[in-house]
């Protein structure tokens, strides 16, 4: 039989003990979801909160609980004897190790009652402590269980040690922490779950609907309709976005967009090319600008380099790629980047289409 002496534990505090384990339970579940979900999805400010979300919850529980430990502190310990009833080392360490204690303790105004502790004790100072040895040790006086041997008493005590003699209280009488109510384990692990299905909800779309861009990738028939497409012409740059349903990819369809756009024979700075998006920078007149004619762009060739970077560096559930144009280091480079959930991967061709660096996935 275990029993407990002293003051029953308070109980009216169990709502707010089991809202803080939902509220811990929810935090540690949000955390690991937004991480893992932002890993996937790319999306660094969701990874990123999964990564602050803990540290801020430390924190505001930690300032929230400093009342209740200034309470704690303020209430004095009880001092006592106990005799040790046997001991034994738990592990070995360098210098401090654990010892598991089993003590009888004899308040001044109790009944002596038996407990298990474990406590480190450093090797030098290991020979003081031997079975039926007498030592002092305090403890709350709410939590009798939670005992600590004082390892340098007062003097007054230490004439109490040397001429105590101290009967062992039997087994049956013992104190132990009393067992935490399976409900808090319960909340916390609903909080947890609640807690992840939240985060994956909130970015189901992202994680579970394939992105129009990835299903061009392989051969679809040409759609029934003729979806129209947006240009948009200034000065400066020109924006071509295609209707829903249709491609850059789809044959002859970047040569007809181009076309329209190199009347007056301007030359293009840098052209970016997307599933649905053509977009171009022109080379400002009267400067030295390193243009190129649009027209100079092996267009044939930018459905076989997609193709290439997506089945063969190691990208196999592609979400989307682009393929970029310029001049700026001197000669005419095209690259085209995949990124999928393996990684994003790239490669480089030169003016008429033949790769010449590949990069895999990572």
């Amino acid at each position: 039989m275990t029993i407990a002496t002293g003051p029953p534990l308070p109980t009216h505090h169990t709502p707010v003990v089991l809202a803080r384990r939902f509220l811990t339970g929810g935090v540690v579940g949000t955390s690991l979801a937004a991480c893992v979900v932002g890993g996937i999805v790319e999306y660094v400010p969701l990874f990123v909160t999964g990564l602050v979300l803990p540290a801020v919850y430390g924190l505001l529980s930690f300032l929230a609980g400093r009342p209740r430990r200034a309470r704690e502190a303020a209430v004095a310990p009880r001092t006592a004897l106990a005799t040790i009833e046997s001991m034994e080392a738990v592990r070995g360490e360098p210098s401090d190790i654990p010892v598991r204690f089993e003590l009888t303790v004899a308040p001044d105004d109790g009944s002596a009652y038996r407990v298990e502790i474990t406590q480190d004790i450093n090797l030098v100072d290991l020979c003081d402590y031997r079975p039926r040895g007498v030592v002092v040790v305090q403890y709350p006086p709410d939590r009798p269980w939670r005992v600590r041997i004082v390892k340098r008493p007062t003097p007054e005590w230490e004439g109490r040690v040397a001429s105590a003699r101290l009967d062992s209280a039997p087994g049956t009488v013992r104190v132990a922490a009393p067992p935490e109510d399976p409900a808090f384990g319960f909340v916390a692990l609903l909080g947890l779950l609640l807690g992840a299905v939240l985060v994956v909800l909130l970015f189901r779309a992202d994680l579970f609907d394939r992105d129009d861009t990835t299903k061009s990738l392989s051969p679809a028939p040409p759609p029934v309709s003729s979806p129209s497409s947006t240009t948009v012409v200034s000065s400066v740059s020109a924006t071509v976005e295609l209707g829903r349903g249709q491609s850059f990819l789809d044959k002859g369809e970047l040569d007809r967009t181009v076309g329209s756009l190199t009347r007056g024979g301007r030359q293009a700075l840098t052209v970016v090319v997307q599933e649905r998006l053509l977009s171009v920078v022109f080379s400002p007149t009267n400067t030295q600008t390193p243009g190129f004619d649009l027209r100079a762009l092996p267009y044939d060739r930018f459905p076989a380099l997609v193709e290439e970077a997506t089945n063969t560096l190691g990208v196999q559930s592609p979400r989307a790629w682009q393929i970029t144009a310029d001049r700026l280091t001197g000669s005419l480079t095209i690259r085209v980047v995949v990124t999928g959930a393996e990684g994003t991967a790239s490669l480089e061709a030169e003016g008429q289409g033949k790769v010449v660096r590949r990069v895999p996935a990572r």
